[in-house]
């Protein structure tokens, strides 16, 4: 069952009751995972930018859609191998601030992924 999302605020997001003070990854069957900043951060110095690698660790398959929650500034982006990769698993990617992508998050049906970045 898909979580829903009541609040996020700098530094943390409420998913499902449960509150996380890291970046999240949520999964088809509903399960939260901290996102694993590393494989961004070992190819671009930063976790603003997703890498093809993050983006092959966060997709699923069957997964119809990513939402990206992009930061409560919308800071994060995706590299363009990144688009590539989910375009060719013909995933659709809405890249958000936070707080819109929660509430799209929650409006959302279907085989839907999400990547919350809490900070900036």
């Amino acid at each position: 069952m898909k979580p829903k999302i009541d609040k996020t605020k700098f530094g943390w997001i409420i998913v499902g009751d449960e509150r996380y003070e890291y970046d999240v990854i949520i999964r088809l069957n509903g399960k939260v995972e901290k996102r694993k900043k590393k494989l961004s951060k070992e190819v671009y110095g930063t976790s603003h930018t997703i890498s093809a690698a993050e983006a092959e660790f966060v997709y699923e398959e069957g997964a119809e859609r990513l939402i990206i929650g992009a930061g409560q500034e919308g800071m994060v982006k995706l590299s363009s191998e990144a688009g590539e990769f989910l375009k060719k698993k013909g995933c659709r990617v809405d890249l958000f601030p936070t707080p819109r992508a929660a509430e799209t998050w929650n409006e959302t049906h279907g085989a839907a992924i999400a990547l919350f970045h809490v900070t900036c």
